[in-house]
């Protein structure tokens, strides 16, 4: 696990089928034609996820403008994800990876050092996908303050240049 996969902008984005809170599937290929965000965060409740969660919503009707569909993705469990988006009232789907299997395709499966001891976890990291199912931006380790600004500062960008 020492040695992330690395994915390149132009790549074929992998496939997946995972459930969201309400146990409905989402496969990438469901969003063909779509702009995609998908992002992954290491857990619902904490801080620094909550914080990137609660930014997002307060920015949706921004986001809703652009036509960007935005997928939240964690090892936490449907139930967790359920609790997670009515506490903090979130308009979007956060998708359940327990096994992590597709969490590591994206390469965001990464090893940390918590408490003096090395262990599993995941990267906050997002991938834009255009509409073809390509990568078109990465973000490794994303601020979860700032996060929502600078995805929309360059979507905008991203589609200009098309």
């Amino acid at each position: 696990m020492k040695n992330r996969m690395e994915l390149s902008i132009g790549n074929p984005a992998p496939g997946f089928t995972l459930q969201n809170q309400n146990g409905g599937l989402h496969s990438l290929s469901d969003y063909l034609g779509k702009w995609v965000l998908l992002y992954f965060y290491p857990k619902d409740f904490t801080s620094g996820c909550t914080t990137q969660a609660c930014g997002i919503r307060d920015n949706w009707q921004k986001i809703q403008l652009t036509g960007l569909a935005i997928l939240g993705i964690s090892g936490d469990s449907v139930d967790q994800h359920r609790k997670f988006i009515a506490e903090h009232k979130l308009p979007f789907d956060l998708l359940s990876d327990e096994s992590k299997n597709m969490i590591a395709s994206y390469g965001a499966l990464v090893e940390k050092e918590v408490s003096g001891k090395i262990e599993t976890g995941i990267s906050r990291d997002s991938f834009i996908i255009d509409p073809a199912g390509k990568i078109a931006k990465i973000y490794r380790k994303v601020s979860p303050s700032e996060y929502i600004n600078i995805i929309l500062k360059d979507f905008g960008e991203l589609k200009t240049d098309l």
